[in-house]
């Protein structure tokens, strides 16, 4: 017997698809905020007089890029309340996404800052700016703009990456396709509305951080050059 497409008893359930969408947005653009954050604070310790500082950094950037995000998630949820540190499932997967994009920064920024020519961290000296300066005002800036759209790619990565976040009932996109294709039995038309949901947030996310990383960047690009 022939499959016959229905997607019109998928209708009533087009707020829920919505919710999941924003969550799914929402999460991303919190852990985005956090994890660039973390990824330019590791960077900055990568490159510390501190041994211990640098271990400690390069431990968590190998744990983090060495392990599945999934198993990131369920340690952050299941396994810290052995720990007696219980987290609500939206803090847990905040946590997980800012830690494992944070991780992946950490190198990206890293390799941002190499890219800078020594010549502006001697310009900088020669203004007596101190370290701390000539990184917040000099390297970083610079940095930020010549690896941007490895870190828009990235956070792309991240958002996509958080359909798992549904294991912990985390009520996103992913866990309303779950739920709705439960309830009708219409799993190819919920799956193929919420691929089409993901691919189209992916290519509009990416365009926005693109748009975005030019104007914040351009001045410092030309100033590279």
């Amino acid at each position: 017997m022939a499959y016959e497409l229905q997607f019109a008893d998928l209708g009533e359930y087009l707020g829920m698809f919505a919710s999941g969408a924003a969550t799914t947005l929402g999460l991303t653009a919190v852990s985005t905020a956090l994890g660039i954050g973390v990824g330019v604070a590791g960077a900055a310790a990568s490159d510390s007089r501190h041994a211990w500082l640098r271990s400690l950094t390069r431990g968590y950037v190998e744990a983090i890029r060495n392990t599945p995000f999934i198993v990131q998630l369920f340690f952050v949820f299941f396994g810290l309340p052995a720990l007696g540190v219980h987290l609500g499932e939206f803090t847990a997967a905040i946590l997980a996404m800012t830690l494992n994009l944070g991780a992946y920064s950490v190198e990206i920024i890293r390799a941002g800052i190499a890219a800078v020519p020594k010549g502006h961290h001697e310009a900088a000296a020669s203004l007596a700016m101190t370290r701390g300066q000539t990184f917040r005002h000099v390297i970083l800036p610079q940095a930020l703009a010549k690896v941007f759209p490895a870190l828009s790619s990235q956070i792309v990565i991240t958002m996509l990456g958080s359909a798992v976040v549904s294991q912990i009932s985390v009520p996103d996109l992913t866990y309303a396709a779950s739920y709705i294709q439960s309830r009708n039995f219409r799993a190819f038309e919920t799956y193929f509305l919420i691929t089409a949901a993901y691919l189209v947030m992916a290519i509009v996310l990416r365009w926005l951080l693109n748009s975005a990383g030019k104007r914040l960047f351009s001045r410092n690009l030309r100033g590279a050059r």
